[in-house]
């Protein structure tokens, strides 16, 4: 069984950063695709970010409402998945979940199989 817990959330200024992290035990990485959804309130879930490591490539791709201020990345090591959160704005504030599929790259919330339990990120204008 595959477990998600992710951490790092927390309240920070507009323009702050934040990194997020997501750890999995059960299993390791390598094998699958994991991305980064966020919900903010009253809202649809969102896709974020996701990566995925396929015969020493990595592959990965942004929502364009954060691409060139996240960046997702990953240690197989440490079986943990990060998004680097920067320039942040009022609108990125959301819960922001990990999920893992076995998979090719998908940026469709329902493709994935195993979620985390999320953690809180708000940003104060």
């Amino acid at each position: 069984q595959v477990q998600l817990v992710e951490s790092g959330g927390g309240l920070v200024q507009t323009g702050g950063s934040l990194r997020l992290s997501c750890v999995a035990s059960g299993t390791t990485f390598r094998s699958y695709t994991v991305g980064w959804f966020r919900q903010a309130p009253g809202k649809e879930r969102e896709f974020v970010a996701v990566i995925r490591w396929t015969g020493g490539t990595t592959y990965y791709t942004y929502s364009a409402s954060v691409k060139g201020r996240f960046t997702i990345s990953g240690d197989n090591a440490k079986n943990t998945v990060y998004l680097q959160m920067n320039s942040l704005k009022p609108e990125d504030t959301a819960v922001y979940s990990c999920a893992v599929r076995l998979d090719v790259i998908s940026t469709r919330a329902a493709e994935y199989k195993y979620w985390g339990q999320g953690t809180q990120v708000t940003v104060s204008s």
